[in-house]
């Protein structure tokens, strides 16, 4: 039996990842053509999304990476972005004497 939600019963809901991550909560759907494209999640203050997105408020993920919705809504750990670490320049003498 297939169980169906309004839209409006998913706004603040709790989203995890695939994983078992607290990733975030809904914050708004993204609807083209009367279709769900998409879920913006908000970056709440223990959310794994904000320790990777640090000052940004949230992102939007696709439906095709949501894998459940009912108490909570389960995404695929492929729709965490990715974000590059800058490595610090190391110092040295040459770099010393061009300053």
């Amino acid at each position: 039996m297939i169980r169906s939600k309004n839209i409006s019963e998913v706004f603040d809901m709790e989203v995890f990842t695939d994983g078992g991550e607290y990733f975030g909560r809904v914050d708004e759907t993204v609807l083209a053509l009367n279709k769900v494209m998409g879920w913006r999640i908000k970056a709440t203050k223990n959310s794994f999304l904000n320790k990777v997105l640090g000052g940004a408020k949230g992102v939007v993920v696709p439906h095709s990476m949501v894998k459940s919705i009912s108490d909570v809504m389960i995404i695929s750990k492929a729709a965490i972005p990715t974000v590059e670490e800058e490595k610090p320049k190391e110092a040295t003498a040459e770099k010393l004497e061009e300053y």
